[in-house]
């Protein structure tokens, strides 16, 4: 594995972020984004395999090296606070970009794995309109997949942070979710919309499934956006299975075998 250089990765990622909102007309003042690490925002529980012992694993709502204990209450550092506002914030794309249409594409992580992609704009149309600019536009280029998880119950790879660490955002969040399963099973080969506390809280935070996942519905559930349609067998065989790297303590990480995404790609069904 080629030694990481993360400055050079987050002047990378800077840059790439100056230009998506250059290209968006987007002037305003640049504000801190909260982070989206986690799929679940205040109080959300996964239920993974250690429900046999009568304990939940809680995602915080913000994740690093010094990420809090899931049992801690939130803080500053752990939880970011609901938005004061229920509403889409920023140039956010328009919902008619995706026509009720379905849209194919691919996804292609470290130049090798290609992902067969689906979007549904009839069940999505505001999160699959969101995917496709973003993709058009090549944001997601260079972007880093930071987060895997490989329990029982809870298998997905986590994309889409604008500084590949599960932080920053394309200058917008939007809501509100839609096509959520309403027994909150997220199927094998699910793409849904990554988010925090708010169900407008959405951005370019995606997370793949790539086993059959279950996450409590309690506080919203998650948009499905789409699905993989191919090469996901390659993703679980070449990332997934080589597992994390320093695994948090709620039990999800960073990829043991580094991943970005190098290529996307998006057009109209025809």
């Amino acid at each position: 594995m080629a030694p990481k250089n993360p400055a050079r990765d987050n002047r990378e990622a800077r840059e790439r972020l100056r230009l998506y909102q250059a290209r968006q007309g987007l002037h305003e003042r640049q504000r801190r984004r909260r982070v989206r690490d986690n799929l679940v925002g205040a109080g959300a529980l996964v239920l993974v395999a250690a429900l046999a012992t009568g304990s939940q694993l809680a995602f915080a709502g913000s994740r690093g090296s010094d990420a809090p204990d899931p049992s801690a209450s939130a803080s500053s550092t752990a939880t970011p606070s609901p938005s004061a506002t229920a509403g889409n914030t920023g140039d956010v794309p328009s919902k008619s970009i995706a026509k009720g249409a379905t849209w194919t594409g691919t996804l292609t992580l470290n130049k090798s794995i290609d992902l067969g992609i689906e979007l549904d704009g009839a069940k999505a149309p505001q999160a699959a309109s969101v995917e496709i600019s973003l993709i058009r536009d090549q944001f997601y280029n260079g972007t880093t997949c930071h987060r895997l998880a490989d329990s029982d119950g809870l298998k997905f790879l986590q994309c889409g942070s604008a500084n590949g660490d599960g932080t920053g955002d394309a200058g917008f969040e939007y809501g509100p979710l839609e096509n959520v399963p309403e027994d909150g099973v997220y199927d094998e080969g699910t793409i849904a919309i990554a988010r925090s506390d708010s169900p407008y809280s959405q951005s370019t935070q995606f997370f793949i499934v790539y086993g059959d996942t279950t996450l409590d519905g309690s506080t919203g559930g998650y948009t499905v956006v789409g699905k993989v349609t191919s090469g996901l067998s390659e993703l679980e065989s070449k990332i997934a299975a080589k597992g994390i790297a320093s695994p948090g303590r709620d039990g999800t990480g960073e990829p043991k075998v580094a991943t970005k995404i190098t290529d996307a790609t998006i057009a109209e069904e025809k």
